[in-house]
């Protein structure tokens, strides 16, 4: 099996932990490092997440980075309503033993993109990180194979303001410079990851495993659900990150449309929308798949599956 080369970018968050896990119970993935941006919570503690995460699922090995601590232009604003003082709230986690890079994560996208042939970024938080390396070295746009990330919306819009969702609001100016990259774009929107959601039987089913893994997955989905449903009534809480890695494994449990999308920069009312041409109304260019749906419950399949793997 070859397997993919990919650089997880992220600001965990409970989701974003079980898409790291996701990743490292996949065969199909080579993690060459992951890098933590401020997001979720503040950097010492999405770095510090990250390597928890690690650990628990007995990867010692990979190699974290801590990379930008704030936006490009912008105040950092954080998530603690929704995923915790720690951004892991929910089960007791130890703290990491394994190291930190001494390395910026910056200085670590720009060197094994550089190195790596056909590299895919997989960000799941805002995109200050991946915009700095592209604004540093300019000549990694073209080695990079695909950026598959979470973040905006299209018919389902803001999750933070009425038009903007998270990832995409927390730094827009780098959101922009990412989709102005020419790089080849999948986006895990809100309209995909609100339609994975994690209803009872589905954290049942983690639980089940009877692994510290298994429990650890359900202990968190259990607190960041009594956020979500509440907010949008629904019977369960979106589970957003690991679509970007499900989609590296399978890409059939999606589909989407190749459109332009826009990153609204300047507005006071929009600011962090992400404006996607579904319809085709414009004439500009596509830049972006921009997914629109997504295989529930083969989506559930997978995760579970290879998180008892651990």
């Amino acid at each position: 099996m070859t397997k993919r080369p990919i650089i997880i970018d992220t600001d965990p968050g409970q989701d974003d932990a079980v898409a790291i896990l996701l990743a490292l119970a996949s065969p199909e993935l080579e993690v060459l490092g992951i890098t933590a941006v401020a997001g979720n919570v503040p950097l010492p503690l999405t770095q510090k997440n990250t390597r928890i995460v690690c650990e628990l699922a007995g990867r010692s090995d990979i190699k974290v980075f801590a990379g930008c601590d704030a936006p490009l232009h912008r105040k950092l604003i954080t998530a603690e309503h929704v995923h915790g003082q720690t951004g892991l709230d929910g089960p007791e986690m130890p703290d990491p033993t394994m190291p930190l890079q001494d390395d910026h994560a910056v200085d670590f996208i720009i060197d094994t993109a550089r190195a790596t042939d056909g590299v895919t970024l997989c960000p799941l938080g805002p995109l200050t990180n991946i915009a700095t390396a592209l604004q540093k070295a300019p000549d990694i746009a073209s080695r990079i194979r695909e950026i598959v990330l979470m973040g905006g919306a299209y018919f389902e819009v803001g999750n933070i303001t009425p038009t903007a969702e998270f990832n995409i609001y927390v730094d827009p100016e780098a959101a922009d410079i990412v989709f102005k990259s020419g790089i080849p774009i999948t986006v895990m929107p809100l309209d995909v990851t609100h339609k994975a959601l994690t209803t009872q039987p589905r954290v049942d089913a983690f639980r089940n495993m009877g692994t510290p893994i298994g429990e650890a997955v359900a202990a968190w989905t259990d607190f960041f659900n009594r956020f979500d449903m509440e907010k949008y009534a629904s019977p369960g809480a979106p589970l957003h990150d690991p679509c970007v890695i499900a989609y590296l494994i399978k890409p059939e449990l999606f589909n989407g449309r190749h459109v332009n999308v826009c990153v609204e920069t300047s507005s006071e009312l929009t600011l962090g929308m992400t404006v996607a041409d579904w319809w085709g109304v414009t004439d500009r260019t596509p830049n972006a798949m921009f997914m629109g749906d997504i295989d529930a419950d083969g989506f559930f399949d997978l995760l579970t599956t290879r998180i008892a793997s651990l």
